[in-house]
C-alpha cells in the first residue's frame, strides 16, 4: 500500500505540473535545452530541519527519467542544516529540471511536517505523553503527512474514518446518546479502538461507564485535565486519555506534565512551513 500511495502520488503531481502529457511535450521550457545535454545537479537545504521525502522524491525522478542516477547523503528522520547537500542527481538536464520542483515539493513539505513534529516532541520528551497527528492532512497526502510525523518523532492517530471510531459530539447527539453510541460501536468492530471526545468532567464519567478505552478531552482546562486524570486513575482499568484543541508551544509541555497519555496536534500536518530547499547544476 504504501508503494502504491508514493507512485500515485507522484503520477498526479506530475500530471498537474505536464498537463498529463511526457515531459517530452510537457515542458516547453526544458526543452529549449539540447536532448544531448547531461547535467550533474546538487539539492541543498537554507535552514535547518529534519529530512524526509526520499521515496518521493526517487519516485519523481524515475517516472521523470529512470536512468537519472541519484546520490544521497541523508536519510528520512535526520536532522539537517543550512547549506548541507541533501542529494545530488545525474542525467539528462532536460530530465533533471522537469523533475525538479516536483520532487522538491515533497520534500520540503514533508521535511516541514517532520520538523514541526521534532520541535513539539522535544518539548515533552521527559514525560510519558505521546505526540500524535490527526486527520487534519493536505488532501491526497495523508499517508505521506503521517510518515513525516512518525519520522519526526511522533505518533499516528488513527489513518481515517475506517480503521477506529471516534464519537464526537454530533455522533453522540445523533445516536442518542454516549452509551448508545459506544454499545452499537463496540457490536459492530468490538476489535477496533473506541475512542469518546467528551467536554466535561460529566460526559467524562459517561464516557468511562459506557466502556470506552480511549477518551479525548476536548478544550480542557489545565485542572479539569488534571481532575480527570486523577478520576481515570482510581479505576481498575483506566482508559487512555487523550488532550485536544490550544495545543502551541507554550501549552504542550503543561498539558502533558497533567498525566494524560496522548496529545493531538491538528497544527502538525495542517500549518505546514515547507523547508525551503535549493537544486543547482555543477561543473
Amino acid at each position: 500500500m504504501f508503494s502504491t500511495e508514493i507512485e500515485t502520488s507522484v503520477k498526479i503531481a506530475l500530471y498537474e505540473d505536464l498537463n498529463g502529457s511526457s515531459a517530452l511535450n510537457g515542458d516547453i521550457t526544458a526543452n529549449l535545452i539540447s536532448a544531448r545535454k547531461n547535467a550533474l545537479a546538487n539539492v541543498i537545504t537554507r535552514e535547518n530541519g529534519v529530512f524526509c521525502g526520499k521515496a518521493w522524491a526517487q519516485e519523481v525522478f524515475k517516472q521523470i527519467d529512470d536512468k537519472i542516477v541519484i546520490t544521497w547523503f541523508v536519510k528520512d528522520g535526520d536532522k539537517i542544516n543550512t547549506n548541507q547537500k541533501l542529494f545530488s542527481v545525474e542525467g539528462s538536464a532536460r530530465a533533471l529540471l522537469t523533475a525538479e520542483r516536483t520532487a522538491l515539493n515533497f520534500i520540503q513539505t514533508l521535511s516541514g511536517i517532520a520538523s514541526v513534529t521534532k520541535q513539539y516532541s522535544e518539548l515533552i520528551k521527559h514525560t510519558n505523553c505521546k505526540l500524535l497527528d490527526t486527520r487534519k492532512t493536505i488532501p491526497g497526502l495523508r499517508i505521506a503527512s503521517k510518515y513525516a510525523v512518525l519520522c519526526g518523532g511522533g505518533f499516528n492517530h488513527r489513518m481515517g474514518l475506517f480503521d477506529a471510531y471516534l464519537i464526537k459530539e454530533n455522533h453522540i447527539f445523533a445516536c442518542g446518546g454516549i452509551k448508545q453510541a459506544v454499545n452499537k460501536a463496540v457490536k459492530t468492530h468490538p476489535d477496533y479502538v473506541i475512542e469518546v471526545e467528551v467536554e466535561s468532567i460529566a460526559e467524562l464519567k459517561l464516557a468511562i461507564n459506557a466502556g470506552a478505552k480511549r477518551i479525548m478531552l476536548d478544550n480542557f482546562t489545565v485542572p479539569m485535565m488534571v481532575n480527570a486524570v486523577k478520576i481515570n486513575r482510581k479505576l481498575n482499568h483506566p482508559a487512555d486519555l487523550e488532550v485536544s484543541g490550544n495545543v502551541n508551544n507554550e501549552t504542550l509541555p503543561i498539558y502533558a506534565q497533567t498525566g494524560v497519555d496522548y496529545i493531538s496536534v491538528g497544527a502538525l500536518t495542517k500549518h505546514i512551513q515547507a523547508l525551503d530547499l535549493s537544486m543547482r547544476f555543477v561543473e
